[in-house]
C-alpha cells in the first residue's frame, strides 16, 4: 500500500506514462499501477480516464502533499 505516488511527467504533453512509489521502485508503467489501484492495493488513490487513457490520482482531500502531480 502506497501513501505517496509520484507522476514522472514523461508522457506526451507532460502526462504520466510511468510513476514512482518512494521506497518501492521508479518507472512503474501506468497500466500496471492502474491495475493495482483498481484492485484496491492503494486505497488512498483512484483512477481517472482522460481521452480514453486511465491515469492514477490521489483521492480528493484537503492535503496537497499527497497529490500525484504537484
Amino acid at each position: 500500500m502506497a501513501n505517496k505516488i509520484n507522476g514522472n511527467h514523461d508522457g506526451a504533453k507532460g502526462g504520466n506514462d510511468t510513476y514512482t512509489i518512494p521506497g518501492r521502485e521508479k518507472n512503474i508503467p501506468r497500466n500496471k499501477l492502474v491495475k493495482e489501484v483498481e484492485a484496491g492495493k492503494h486505497p488512498n488513490h483512484t483512477t481517472t480516464e482522460i481521452n480514453g487513457e486511465k491515469y492514477v490520482k490521489a483521492k480528493p482531500n484537503s492535503k496537497t502533499k499527497d497529490n500525484v502531480n504537484k
